[in-house]
């Protein structure tokens, strides 16, 4: 392409995908593997992955089956998680020696986390434009006397990524309250916080209520704004079952992805031979269309129920356990066809045929992802599914229900273990009354709230546990800047990123053993525990060598950054918790509602689901005692002439904002990641071709912003849709572009307009 994306200069395009998985993913998983690990540790790490007596995947949170598990229970990204941690390269002080700052700041994310692993504590000094080595006592030190020296505690900041332990998470929160601050900003912020405030309104759980075995159970899985055959691989499996038993699948997303057409199993000789057809109806919905689909089933719904009384709404379900219908109802009768369309781009006709998959099943099961959590509406669009799923009783009965997929492997054991800006107040009374100390009460900041208080100079301290604060926000360059005018920056990390560039004039890189390794802290071998989907807590322990000696668990790293700024306040015995892992289980188990006997449970099982009223017991914990019939205004996105919705998303060889490689096979892209999918009919109408170079330009009232110097990719997206890898794309979604109530940021509804650039030369 140019000089200044090298990477890109070997940037092909091919036709797309018609099916996921099958050999070509086992050869590329083994490639990855034994390029980056070496034979034995891509035997002993793969065949521990997802095994009882392994590791659980660091990538996504789809969960284990209970019984049965394959001898290869990965899937292909899941193997690529594992090559990328396992890599036998590392970074050391000599790297930073030969590297400054201002060079590597020049680097791709690609590019940097492809290294190494970070095998040493560095150290970057106020002024210097390198990072060097520092003792893990110094950098202890460091953290203390920062945190000490703060006006208030609530200057400091505490971010999660969703790949921490819940041991790691609970020490955490417990560090942060203790200071005084509930500053606990996490990744589910970025992603899924929508489907927590809408689920928390509606049944008064922010998790899903559906099982493994439901999903094998159902006659239809609705699949929504979700792409699994990228995100959740092994969640095919499950496809693939729920079909032999009968289920149909509706998926309703702008593009049309290989992962959701059909999955050709490579553990077995139908998969490698003939394989499964997933969807049996695929609805192209345009972006930020979702609401007014599912308002439109529901009229349909309703009107089949008029035709046909007794036979469509649960009525027991809805006069005994919700509230709130006849005011939904009302709603719902007067929505107009015309909005419909406008916002969907779908014919009545289509609808109709999905209402009908609707009325026919007995076993529904609703599932979805970031497609449906990152709009300004996403909150109402969470609401309204549950709204359906509710009318027709699909929730704590078998086969049926509600199914977020969380995107990262802990994300919600995070959440259940404190890790929230916003606790209740019975979590704050137990945690309290645990460890003899008031906790602060007040609300702290989200994700986009810390970038402002950085920014505004309200907060000095950002420390990261775990991910990519940098490039995971939205806004990068107000991210970046925020960052880098704090006193101190830490991240806690396993390989070299962009948010270590984003230095604060102090700033901390703390190297933490991956998930794949050997935990010896305290002379023991320790395991951590982590919750799926699913809302099923299980353990975790490491079988490989540690990248480099000098590498500690994320439990240590955090205990020893709580002594050195807490010391022994409290009497919190933060030497006890880092040297046997138990002693926090413990404290969890009389914390943690429905966590009691924690490490009774995992010692014992070493699996345990965590209640759920909604699905155990039909019961609701809302304030009303009910599930909540929620009603919202449809808004229809407009979009001025000459401009496309961008969404952005993953590709194929990604997760989050890790790059595992440059190829999308799936979507037909190799050697390249800044390219643009639209419509070729809205490329004809622009007066541009498939090939051609674009900035990417989004409007907003405080100015444009533009990234550049895309290809553009005919594909077939939605007429006036467009999507494009993130995080290339995250400058273009400003900070304050936010789902409303959840404050999600709007990745899934840009509007741009492709403003072409000249040929290079």
């Amino acid at each position: 392409m140019s000089d200044e994306y090298p990477e890109e200069a070997g940037l092909t395009v091919r036709p797309p995908a018609t099916h996921a998985a099958g050999l070509k993913a086992v050869r590329v998983s083994l490639r990855r593997a034994l390029a980056q690990m070496g034979p034995a540790k891509s035997a002993k790490n793969l065949l521990s992955l997802n095994q009882v007596d392994g590791f659980d995947c660091m990538s996504c949170a789809w969960p284990d089956p209970l019984e049965g598990r394959h001898t290869a229970e990965f899937c292909e990204n899941g193997a690529k998680a594992v090559s990328w941690e396992g890599q036998r390269d590392t970074v050391g002080p000599d790297f930073f020696a030969r590297h400054s700052i201002s060079e590597l700041a020049g680097r791709s994310g690609y590019w940097l986390e492809s290294q190494g692993r970070l095998a040493h504590p560095m150290v970057r000094r106020d002024g210097a434009d390198r990072y060097e080595p520092i003792s893990w006592a110094d950098a202890f030190a460091l953290v203390g006397e920062h945190l000490r020296a703060l006006e208030s505690p609530d200057e400091a900041l505490f971010y999660t990524s969703g790949r921490a332990s819940n041991e790691a998470a609970f020490v955490y929160q417990l560090f942060a309250r203790a200071l005084g601050t509930n500053n606990l900003p996490d990744c589910s912020n970025m992603c899924h916080e929508s489907t927590s405030v809408g689920l928390a309104r509606a049944i008064g759980v922010g998790k899903g209520t559906v099982t493994l075995q439901d999903l094998h159970e159902a006659d239809l899985i609705v699949i929504s704004g979700q792409n699994p055959g990228t995100n959740h691989p092994r969640m095919l499996s499950a496809l693939e079952k729920a079909k032999r038993n009968g289920a149909k699948i509706l998926a309703v997303n702008p593009l049309r992805e290989a992962g959701l057409l059909k999955f050709n199993n490579p553990q077995t000789p139908r998969g490698l031979t003939i394989g499964t057809g997933l969807a049996d109806r695929y609805l192209r919905i345009r972006s930020n269309g979702d609401l007014a689909l599912w308002r439109g089933v529901a009229r349909l719904l309703l009107e089949a129920e008029d035709a046909n009384p007794g036979t469509i709404v649960d009525r027991e379900f809805v006069r005994q356990s919700t509230t709130g219908w006849e005011a939904w109802e009302k709603h719902v009768r007067g929505v107009g066809w015309d909005e419909v369309a406008a916002a969907t781009g779908l014919a009545r006709e289509e609808i109709e045929a999905a209402a009908a998959m609707m009325a026919d099943s007995r076993r529904t099961v609703h599932c979805w992802a970031m497609g449906i959590t990152q709009h300004r509406n996403s909150v109402a669009t969470v609401g309204e599914i549950v709204n359906v799923a509710l009318m027709r009783g699909m929730i704590g009965k078998p086969g049926a229900g509600l199914c977020p997929v969380r995107g990262h492997s802990n994300v919600q054991g995070d959440r259940t273990m404190g890790i929230w800006e916003k606790p209740p107040e019975s979590f704050l009374d137990a945690l309290g009354a645990e460890f003899g100390f008031e906790p602060p009460r007040e609300h702290g900041h989200d994700a986009a709230d810390a970038v402002r208080a950085l920014r505004d100079g309200r907060a000095k301290v950002f420390v990261g546990l775990g991910g990519n604060f940098a490039e995971a926000m939205s806004d990068t360059a107000v991210t970046e800047a925020a960052l880098r005018s704090a006193a101190l920056t830490v991240q806690i990390s396993t390989k070299l990123n962009r948010s270590h560039l984003a230095a604060g004039k102090d700033a901390l890189i703390l190297p933490a053993l991956g998930r794949t390794e050997q935990d010896h802290t305290g002379g023991i071998v320790q395991r951590v525990t982590v919750e799926d989907s699913m809302s099923v807590v299980h353990a975790s322990r490491g079988r490989a060598k540690p990248a480099a000696p000098l590498l500690r668990s994320e439990v240590a790293i955090v205990c020893g950054m709580a002594y050195a700024a807490l010391g022994d306040r409290y009497g919190i015995p933060w030497a006890e918790f880092a040297a046997d892992y138990s002693r926090i289980r413990e404290r969890i188990g009389r914390v943690v509602p429905g966590c009691e006997g924690y490490e009774e449970k995992i010692s014992r099982h070493t699996a345990f689901p965590l209640p759920h009223p909604p699905r155990d017991t039909r019961t609701f914990p809302t304030p009303e005692g009910k599930a909540v019939f929620t009603v919202s205004p449809l808004e229809v996105l407009t979009v001025p002439e000459g401009r496309l919705v961008l969404q952005t998303l993953r590709s194929h060889d990604q997760f989050n904002t890790t790059v595992y490689g440059l190829d999308d096979r799936y979507r037909g892209i190799r050697s390249g990641r800044r390219v643009v999918f639209v419509n070729e009919a809205d490329l004809r109408e622009l007066g541009l071709r498939d090939g051609d170079h674009v900035d990417l330009v989004s409007e907003w009232p405080d100015g444009e912003r533009r990234v550049p110097r895309f290809r553009l990719v005919a594909y077939d997206t939605p007429k006036g849709c467009a999507a494009a890898y993130y995080p290339e794309t995250n400058p273009l979604v400003p900070l304050d572009s936010q789902a409303l109530e959840s404050g999600t940021p709007t990745s899934k509804s840009v509007v741009v307009r492709l403003e072409p650039v000249r040929p290079v030369k």
